[in-house]
């Protein structure tokens, strides 16, 4: 089974990462890292740097798509990114088409989330409704073969459900023990409905002034 992670020059790492890491465990796996170009690819911070071997077009056809976030899928998806492309000509023949955080709006952007629940890093619940999908807190989402996660480390959830559909849930525990996926975190402020109000506002400000640079 190929497994396609669609990568674009300033991703998040994590939203990859996780999936990879995961994914990379599962039976008959053939992980694959594809960009619109080959050659040194940065992330979001511009320090970590990944030698991509295979184009888009070299992956047109994967079984599952996964497509990671970052600030910049705002850019990309309003000025259809050649990832866009890539999404909807593999989407009709994929078994699953994914997204973290949000590399929904590139999901969004290429028509594939229309009139579906879905989720996304909840400072793009607006941006994600402009697509026509529902936006809702619920960690992984899954609409058909369209499965969506929130916000950066909800990745890892995302693969673990998909290797769990995929191969069963004990392959799917078995990796989940394999990487120590025990999550205990030190703060229950990992949602906007957990989080105090000062704290929603202070990321909620941060994120916007980001956005506004990359769409500017």
């Amino acid at each position: 089974m190929q497994i396609a992670i669609g990568l674009y020059p300033g991703f998040t790492a994590l939203d990859a990462i996780g999936p990879y890491q995961v994914l990379t465990l599962a039976p008959d796996a053939e992980v694959v890292l594809c960009a619109a170009q080959k050659g040194d690819l940065v992330d979001d911070n511009g320090l970590l740097h990944l030698d991509i071997t295979h184009t888009f077009d070299e992956v047109a056809r994967p079984d599952v798509v996964v497509v990671p976030g970052g600030i910049v899928t705002r850019r990309l998806a309003r000025d259809r990114d050649p990832i866009v492309d890539w999404i909807a000509g593999a989407h009709p023949h994929s078994t699953y088409t994914t997204s973290v955080c949000t590399g929904a709006l590139l999901l969004g952007a290429a028509g594939i989330l229309d009139g579906l629940d879905a989720t996304t890093h909840w400072c793009a619940y607006d941006e994600l409704a402009d697509y026509g999908a529902t936006p809702t807190e619920r960690r992984v989402v899954h609409e058909g073969k369209v499965w969506t996660a929130a916000g950066v480390s909800a990745g890892i959830d995302l693969a673990l459900t998909l290797v769990a559909d995929m191969h069963g849930e004990e392959v799917a525990q078995a990796i989940q023990l394999a990487i120590e996926y025990d999550p205990q975190p030190p703060f229950d402020s990992g949602a906007p409905s957990k989080a105090p109000a000062e704290i929603l506002n202070l990321v909620r400000a941060i994120t916007q002034a980001k956005v506004a640079a990359v769409l500017a």
